[in-house]
């Protein structure tokens, strides 16, 4: 594996970690601290919160275990993950009246656009090919 899909991992291992811990902590206040919208019942943010951060565990699997012919999940995977998911956040942000503060703008569309820069990045680079 290449030193430039090793950061990739390494970089979108990372970013899906800090995101899942953030949506596991939903239930603890996070989303009134951060200002973004809040949910009536916290199982679907917390269940989305393991997702996400066992993404972000098997990307840095794949990265190190890849020498010892561990697989976890290929930039191939991640790339779609990215788009789409950062797609959604993004159409969300762009179409719904979300009636939040302008704090919880800036960290969603913080999040939205570094996501997809992410994705796009893997996918101009064939991240996926080695």
């Amino acid at each position: 594996m290449n030193s430039h899909n090793k950061i990739l991992l390494i970089i979108d291992g990372i970013v899906n970690i800090i995101l899942g811990i953030l949506l596991l902590l939903f239930p603890f206040g996070i989303a009134e601290y951060l200002g973004v919208p809040k949910s009536d019942n916290y199982f679907y943010p917390t269940i989305l919160g393991g997702v996400i951060l066992g993404i972000g565990v098997a990307l840095l699997f794949e990265r190190y275990g890849y020498a010892n012919n561990f697989r976890g999940l290929g930039l191939g995977g991640a790339i779609i993950i990215n788009i789409v998911g950062s797609s959604v956040l993004l159409s969300w942000l762009i179409f719904a009246n979300l009636q939040i503060p302008f704090r919880g703008y800036i960290i969603l569309w913080f999040i939205g656009i570094s996501v997809f820069v992410i994705g796009i990045a893997e996918l101009i680079g064939k991240s996926w090919k080695y």
